[in-house]
């Protein structure tokens, strides 16, 4: 895809959605550690859209996330309102375009663009922890409230690590991870059946973004929740899928330009300080905390293993897949949910 000619495709995804307005200049305002594509778009008049280019998974999902994306940005209340960036609509829809030529297959979303005020600082004061932890459980429980009017979403957990299964079993996963297919097949295993016992059916399913790292939000003054961005990760799923990038957030360590996935931050003091205040707000159960290294099995195989090579540059999906089997699924083991319990209180069944 390196050779694709993404400003072309851009100009092709605008002239279907409307031929009257003419672009003057695409800017490439992508994150320089990812292969996905984002880009400013600014017409001749001076305004602005942002344009989202992406060629992995299913077009199907694709266009499925963001309509449920679209209509949770309108149906959250106040004071979240604003919060998410609105899709461009034709005909009621939310309008995206198929670029399909030889073996290039991308698909292209256009954006309102959304403002942002503060960014959080690198490395955290326990005030901003403990704000920080309110935010995200009222953003939850906003995100709660109107998980039962959104569309509904094919993409889950299971199916995730259905597909990864699958993929370990064609020449192309047999080739990629050679040295380690027993291992992931056991890894997912482990994972399916935890999920089983843990949440299926008992805990409830709302929006989650997954992917939190500090620059992807902003927040106002009085340091409440402004605006997210980077949608790559959003699904419908359990929402302690969210908690480990918020403990990689509050982490001691803070935020990082060059980044490992070790599963340490879920296990820090800070963390449980996030946790404490989320508590508060949005309680949380015994299974949801016992399922939290499971999400992070789940991040690790489904972000690093199968889909590394898309969401990071070469050098850098080598690294973390190297890590992930040297480190990332052996510490998984050591995680102890009952110091979590007993910080939030809560008595095990």
């Amino acid at each position: 895809m390196r050779l694709v000619d993404y400003p072309t495709i851009i100009k092709k995804a605008w002239a279907e959605f409307d031929g009257s307005v003419q672009i003057q200049i695409i800017e490439d305002i992508s994150a320089r550690v990812s292969t996905n594509h984002v880009f400013k778009v600014t017409f001749e008049d001076g305004e602005h859209i942002i344009a989202k280019l992406s060629y992995f998974g299913k077009y199907e999902q694709f266009l499925e996330d963001h309509q449920v994306i679209h209509a949770l940005a309108n149906n959250l209340l106040y004071p979240f309102e604003n919060v998410l960036a609105k899709s461009l609509v034709r005909n009621g829809q939310v309008y995206t375009y198929r670029h399909r030529d030889g073996f290039v297959d991308a698909w292209v979303v256009f954006y309102n663009p959304i403002r942002i005020q503060l960014k959080l600082p690198r490395r955290l004061e326990e005030h901003h922890i403990q704000m920080l932890g309110r935010q995200v459980a009222k953003f939850h429980k906003a995100c709660s409230r109107v998980s039962t009017v959104l569309p509904k979403s094919s993409k889950t957990l299971r199916s995730d690590i259905w597909d990864l299964l699958d993929l370990l079993d064609t020449e192309t996963g047999q080739f990629e991870h050679r040295l380690h297919i027993e291992e992931l097949k056991r890894q997912c295993e482990l994972f399916l059946a935890n999920r089983q016992k843990l949440v299926a059916g008992t805990v409830e399913t709302m929006p989650v973004f997954v992917d939190w790292n500090i620059g992807n939000f902003s927040v106002s003054q009085n340091l409440e929740l402004y605006s997210r961005w980077d949608y790559d990760w959003f699904r419908i799923s359990y929402r302690v899928m969210d908690f480990y990038f918020f403990s990689r957030v509050v982490s001691n360590a803070g935020d990082r330009t060059v980044f490992s996935y070790v599963i340490g931050p879920l296990m820090e003091d800070r963390f449980l300080l996030f946790l404490k205040e989320y508590h508060k707000i949005f309680p949380l159960t015994e299974n949801e905390i016992r399922f939290l290294p499971e999400a992070y099995r789940f991040f690790i195989l489904n972000y690093v293993i199968k889909y590394g090579r898309y969401f990071f540059h070469r050098t850098y999906a080598t690294k973390l897949q190297r890590e992930a089997y040297e480190t990332y699924f052996p510490s998984i083991e050591k995680f102890d949910a009952e110091i979590i319990l007993k910080a939030l209180d809560i008595e095990p069944a």
